[in-house]
């Protein structure tokens, strides 16, 4: 609908506005609904397709398929993956859930919440009598109060008692990091919630120690911190997984736990760049820009680096070169690559192996043009499924699914390349070429 501007909009506009976005959201939720069907089919045929299969190739079709419905969704195929196994699981042991979604009672949120606290419940009859009670909060409240109604619910009737469900869960504890963006990650950590509460608790000790160290310490003494209590738990916990403790001597400046980093950096300087006719920011290899300042203090802590020449067009990687001897070509594909070579995969580089796309026994020639970094989830799928993939020219490979689709994949670099100015009468691309001589490695700059 369109309310147009007025000094004072009537009921009756404001009430339409609304309806309209509750239907929508109805209509949503019945969209939703449909794509949890889609999938959990999915998941069908691939049954079908596993009949009969090994054991060690009973996944690849389940893989395949998530790998084609990634491709087509500009998705991560391991995602797609546990999105097709939430739909199974969705439609065969939550069907009033699913039903609820299709008739735009709940939104997708709920879905969700509700699954995660009962997917636990092996019971039938139980978990039926919990999907009921937890669709009945669902149905009129948000899923904030929803979420520990849930719990409490599912823990009231599962049949297995709270500390053989917890050994279960315990078992799933892990550590991950997600990036962010101006330089950031996130360090998430998925343990017992006594000792995630202990930790926290731990670091706020600290952080108030801090505190009351600089309130006491003469105004001179040292420069001013201004950190707050949040800034501080970040630095003392850096401290404590870094150098093993968290001193107000330790913390005296923020996040000086870096120094303890052992880092490999990767400089990538494009040939306008190194001419001094551009200052692009440094770049961390499988995460983007980080300020010039971390990366130096990051270089100064290895034995040697990486200098990347680049095409300042394209993108495409000219040469490589190292104060140190090592691989030439492992580092050229490494810093052409950077990750995964599969369509959405950012898997990075050094957990991946290095694949002839034209099999060594075939006559495929190990060199920068038939070499290609696969992790092992798609270095698997390449061999034992119906996927192909051929290498063209700036290393671009290009992927056939089963169904004959075609999903070229660039290197990293040349699909994000993006000179701010560049005239082709001021530069006349040269073929690759050793880059030029530089000074020793200690008075070379960063």
């Amino acid at each position: 609908m369109d309310i147009t501007a007025s000094a004072e909009p009537s009921p009756a506009e404001i009430g339409a506005l609304l309806d309209e976005i509750s239907e929508t959201g109805r209509r949503l939720a019945a969209l939703h609904a449909r794509e949890i069907d889609l999938l959990a089919a999915a998941v069908r045929v691939c049954e079908r397709q596993s009949s009969g299969a090994t054991s060690a190739d009973h996944d690849i079709p389940l893989r395949s398929m998530a790998a084609q419905i990634g491709v087509e969704l500009r998705a991560s195929d391991r995602s797609i993956q546990r999105r097709m196994s939430m739909a199974a699981l969705i439609v065969s042991r939550f069907p009033a859930t699913h039903a609820a979604l299709a008739s735009g009672q709940i939104d997708r949120a709920h879905v969700r919440v509700i699954v995660e606290a009962g997917m636990h419940i092996d019971d039938g009859g139980a978990r039926a009598s919990y999907e009921a009670a937890a669709l009945d909060v669902a149905r009129r409240e948000t899923t904030g109060r929803l979420r520990p109604a849930a719990r409490i619910l599912a823990s009231r009737v599962d049949p297995i008692d709270l500390t053989e469900r917890h050994r279960v869960a315990a078992a799933r504890r892990g550590v991950w990091v997600r990036d962010l963006d101006d330089g950031m990650a996130e360090l998430v950590a998925s343990i017992p919630a006594p000792l995630a509460h202990g930790i926290h608790d731990r670091l706020t000790s600290l952080a108030r120690s801090t505190i009351e160290g600089r309130a006491s310490a003469p105004d001179d003494s040292a420069p001013a911190d201004r950190r707050g209590m949040g800034e501080l738990r970040a630095d003392a916990l850096a401290d404590l997984l870094l150098t093993g403790h968290a001193t107000l001597a330790a913390t005296s400046a923020s996040t000086p736990a870096t120094d303890a980093i052992t880092a490999h950096v990767q400089i990538t300087i494009p040939v306008l760049t190194l001419l001094g006719h551009d200052d692009a920011p440094a770049e961390l290899a499988g995460h983007g820009p980080i300020d010039l300042a971390t990366a130096r203090t990051l270089a100064a802590t290895v034995e040697g680096w990486d200098r990347v020449l680049t095409h300042p067009v394209s993108g495409d990687v000219l040469a490589v070169d190292r104060y140190r001897p090592s691989a030439h070509l492992r580092r050229t594909l490494r810093a052409r690559d950077e990750h995964c070579r599969f369509p959405g995969c950012r898997q990075p580089a050094p957990r991946c192996d290095i694949d002839h796309t034209i099999a060594r026994e075939h006559d495929g020639p190990t060199d920068a043009g038939n070499l290609a970094h696969l992790c092992r989830r798609h270095h698997t799928l390449k061999h034992h499924s119906a996927w192909r993939v051929r290498q063209l020219p700036g290393g671009v490979l290009e992927w056939t699914s089963p169904t004959g689709r075609l999903h070229p994949d660039r290197p990293k670099r040349t699909l994000s390349f993006s000179p701010a100015t560049f005239s082709p009468a001021t530069f006349s691309p040269a073929p690759p070429a050793p880059p030029p001589t530089v000074a020793p490695e200690n008075d070379a700059p960063f």
